[in-house]
């Protein structure tokens, strides 16, 4: 199994270098289709633009051919984190202060695991989080196990891409000729 901090420590420069921060590291896709998958953003932006994200994959193929990190065959995946984004830092929750989250606890607290509302902010490394119901609820960073937004009308708004030029662009490409193949193959 792929050790994450390790290949955390190996991706964040690279990321960096190309002026973009990690978002998140993650195998996914068990052993049938294993993926690493790489979230980076613009931290000015908060995105990924396409020409930052082909650059970033470029960049971690070449690291990762060398260092070879991963016992086994995969694939790299690199994306943006998208709109209902992972939060993955402390950071993160007073960034989206406002917006609906939802968090799920690796053990419960109280007798739940996940809380859903607004997240109020963090103070010191707990991430508060408005509960309908329960009012405002202290969550160790610690104790997080996955947390990210929900869509919304609001979030959507927030996160309006920077360009949406050539979204509807049609590119058509030749068919490729298929190749016969013979006994002899």
């Amino acid at each position: 199994m792929a050790d994450i901090a390790e290949l955390s420590k190996l991706i964040a420069p690279a990321a960096e270098a190309e002026g973009l921060k990690l978002v998140r590291v993650k195998m996914v896709g068990g052993t049938s289709d294993p993926t690493l998958q790489v979230m980076a953003e613009d931290p000015k932006t908060r995105q990924l633009t396409l020409d930052e994200c082909a650059r970033l994959s470029r960049r971690l193929s070449d690291i990762l051919d060398e260092a070879d990190p991963i016992e086994h065959a995969y694939r790299l995946e690199v994306s943006s984190p998208g709109i209902d984004r992972p939060l993955t830092r402390v950071t993160d929750f007073g960034d989206w202060k406002g917006h609906e989250a939802r968090i799920v606890l690796a053990e419960k607290l109280d007798g739940r695991k996940v809380f859903s509302g607004n997240l109020l902010g963090t103070e010191g490394d707990t991430v508060l989080i408005e509960v309908p119901v329960q009012g405002a609820i202290g969550l160790p960073f610690a104790a997080i196990q996955s947390a990210k937004l929900v869509m919304t009308d609001r979030l959507i708004a927030a996160t309006a891409p920077l360009s949406a030029d050539g979204a509807d662009e049609i590119f058509e490409t030749e068919p490729t000729e298929q190749i016969e193949q013979t006994e002899e193959d």
